[in-house]
């Protein structure tokens, strides 16, 4: 059973393919990340909840949104 991480000490960072219109918006928290652990939340809601991805599955899916023409 896994437990859910402490993101209290996250320091939140924006992704730089993130607008600054508004829209799309991603944070991911990098001194977190050095755990193993990716947590990923949108930041157009702080106090929601956040994703928590195996940091091996997060790469993967950056190496792959990376060759996407959007």
């Amino acid at each position: 059973m896994s437990s859910t991480p402490d993101l209290s000490p996250a320091k939140w960072v924006k992704s730089s393919y993130s607008g600054n219109g508004g829209g799309s918006c991603v944070e991911w928290a990098p001194n977190i990340a050095a755990s193993g652990m990716v947590p990923v939340r949108d930041s157009k809601a702080p106090d929601g909840p956040a994703l928590i991805f195996e940091a091996a599955a997060w790469a993967s899916f950056v190496a792959f949104a990376k060759t996407c023409d959007i």
